[in-house]
């Protein structure tokens, strides 16, 4: 009988989560980093302080692990053209150099600890190949921007 209840928290923990803090996420990517950046990367285990008040560290901890799995599929599921637009819209949305985004996101592939624990690695290599593909299509695009452009300043050629 302990599981209702504690089910039934878990329940009210991501509706919570959802309402309060991911509803001001536009894109399913801005949501995969942001819940990918409370998990612990010792332990595993998530740590929200909003929702840490409200329920227990362990409900909450479920409740952002449940979040985190369910946009991890939706970006999964997410046609290849859907993607480059997230990925697009979240290089713009940090105010750095769009060009030394695409190539520090090439280098060193922060997609690859923003997956859930409990993923299956076929979903996990294809999420993983779909960024490569993404910010391949993204640094063409930028490279064939005008090269004097002040919005997007050039790399230099040291990248």
């Amino acid at each position: 009988m302990t599981s209702y209840p504690r089910r039934l928290d878990v329940l009210q923990a991501v509706q919570d989560l959802r309402d309060r803090t991911l509803a001001g996420m536009p894109r399913p990517l801005d949501r995969l980093i942001y819940l990918a950046s409370t998990r612990d990367y010792n332990t595993g285990l998530y740590y929200h302080d909003g929702l840490g008040s409200r329920f227990t560290s362990e409900v909450a901890c479920e409740a952002l692990a449940s979040c985190h799995f369910d946009v991890f599929r939706q970006l999964v599921l997410c046609p290849l053209e859907d993607l480059v637009a997230q990925l697009e819209a979240y290089v713009g949305s940090t105010h750095a150099n769009p060009g030394e985004v695409i190539a520090t996101w090439r280098k060193l592939e922060p997609y690859r600890v923003a997956v859930p624990l409990e993923t299956d690695p076929l979903s996990v290599e294809f999420l993983h190949s779909s960024f490569r593909i993404a910010l391949a299509i993204l640094e063409a695009r930028w490279k064939s921007l005008p090269s004097e452009s002040p919005a997007s300043p050039r790399p230099s050629r040291a990248q």
